[in-house]
């Protein structure tokens, strides 16, 4: 597991309003607000949005030495908006971080080495979870997870559960996949072909050995037509 750098930003105070924060805008810089558990009021400030635009270009989690009024507290980027027609930053919230307040948030989960299922078999591999919740406190927040995954086999699969967790409260799944190394496309293209002729085989052969005359009732069908909708419904 690595842990989370820290990056040093400097916020100035502003006004409140919509002209203020265009006006703020037009100087690149971006609106923003403190907050947090030990803040008593919010703080308004802005920033830099090249220093906005170089914390969200780092794929993994991010914390602040943010100082705003002469004061330096470590935050955590919790939200940033978008305008929807430039996808321009428009606004960014910072979450004051508390050492004995466990915070919640998402981590990025980054993938080490080549399978052996690869390599020898041909594999692909089918990332299915690529971010991961946790609750955790902020000495311990993560920049990523990171898992191996060189050993893997076709058909191995690695789950929640097998990251380095020490120290945090996950709030996924422990049991939910987060990589498998599924065989060969060809491979898998003729395995499906295959269970569905067998499906169909067998569909065959139940409706010979089931096959009822023309006119015939088959006792129990209409109950168990009822009993299927009411599955259903509930």
């Amino acid at each position: 597991m690595k842990q989370a750098e820290i990056y040093i930003l400097e916020g100035e105070a502003r006004d409140l309003g919509s002209k203020s924060a265009a006006k703020l805008r037009e100087e690149l810089r971006i609106p923003a607000v403190l907050y947090g558990p030990k803040v008593k009021e919010n703080v308004h400030f802005s920033i830099l949005e090249s220093d906005l635009e170089k914390i969200l270009s780092i794929s993994q989690t991010k914390l602040q030495e943010l100082t705003v009024n002469g004061k330096t507290q470590k935050t955590l980027l919790k939200n940033v908006e978008f305008d929807p027609v430039t996808d321009r930053a428009l606004h960014a919230d910072f979450y004051v971080l508390d050492e004995k307040t466990r915070v919640k948030l998402k981590v990025p989960i980054r993938l080490l080495g080549t399978p052996k299922g690869v390599v020898d078999g041909g594999g692909r591999v089918l990332q299915t979870l690529r971010i991961v919740k946790i609750n955790v406190i902020p000495e311990k927040i993560p920049a990523v997870f990171e898992l191996d995954i060189s050993g893997l086999n076709i058909g191995d699969s690695l789950h929640v559960s097998e990251l380095d967790m020490e120290g945090i409260d996950p709030l996924d799944d422990p049991r939910r996949t987060i990589v498998t190394v599924a065989p060969p496309k060809s491979e898998a293209l003729f395995t499906s072909a295959l269970e569905d002729e067998e499906e169909e085989l067998l569909e065959g052969e139940e409706l010979a050995e089931g096959e009822v005359a023309e006119g015939e009732e088959v006792e129990g069908a209409e109950d168990d037509a009822e009993g299927e909708s009411k599955e259903s419904k509930e």
